[in-house]
């Protein structure tokens, strides 16, 4: 299988967007879903707990392709990682090997959201950076894997001051992926709801938290 972008810059989209996220979650996953000219890309930045995944938290980036694609796989960003290293062009040919991750089986609504609000950039990016500093600080060197986890559970399963309060996870994906830009350009960061699940929007990408 291989997905064809429009030019290059289309596939250094991609290349840059599985960067960050390969950034937040080195053993992570990505799900590519292609239907006609649209890509959607989703990875899993915060993967929730319970068998409801709790707190799971996916970021979206939808990008333009060159040729119709029908496609729907979920593979290592390791391996797509080492595929974009190696590719040129605008032509991508996927990865043999898939896997399955929790995450990629919750399925976002498409359509019904209800907008609720927006939350200044500068905001997001400063309480992602106090997460970060938190969990950095607040984990022993010598802490084990189940204390880590605890701990940015904790920290990022926190509604922010803001107005409307949304997941401190949500505004971590945000900032870790570039969504909101990384001097804070976006004026604000739009709020969405459906049920269980709320949506941070901006012109780069969405954020879904359940």
């Amino acid at each position: 299988m291989e997905l064809v972008f429009p030019d290059v810059q289309g596939l250094d989209d991609l290349r840059t967007f599985v960067s960050r996220a390969k950034g937040a979650d080195p053993d992570g996953a990505i799900r590519l879903q292609a239907s006609g000219r649209t890509l959607a890309a989703y990875v899993g930045v915060l993967p929730g707990s319970g068998l409801m995944a709790e707190g799971v938290v996916i970021g979206l980036r939808a990008m333009p392709l060159g040729e119709p694609a029908e496609v729907d796989v979920t593979v290592p960003l390791a391996a797509l990682t080492d595929r974009l290293a190696r590719e040129g062009g605008s032509t991508l040919a996927l990865p043999p090997v898939t896997v399955r991750v929790p995450w990629a089986a919750m399925a976002p609504p498409r359509g019904g959201w209800e907008r609720v609000g927006a939350v200044a950039a500068g905001d997001v990016h400063a309480v992602a950076r106090q997460g970060i500093e938190e969990v950095a600080q607040g984990v022993p060197a010598d802490a084990g894997g189940s204390a880590v986890a605890a701990l940015r559970r904790q920290v990022w399963g926190r509604l922010t001051a803001t107005t409307p309060p949304v997941p401190a996870g949500g505004a971590f994906a945000a900032h870790v992926l570039g969504f909101v830009g990384a001097s804070g350009t976006e004026a604000e960061v739009t709020v969405w709801a459906h049920g269980r699940w709320t949506r941070l929007s901006t012109a780069a990408g969405h954020v879904l938290i359940r």
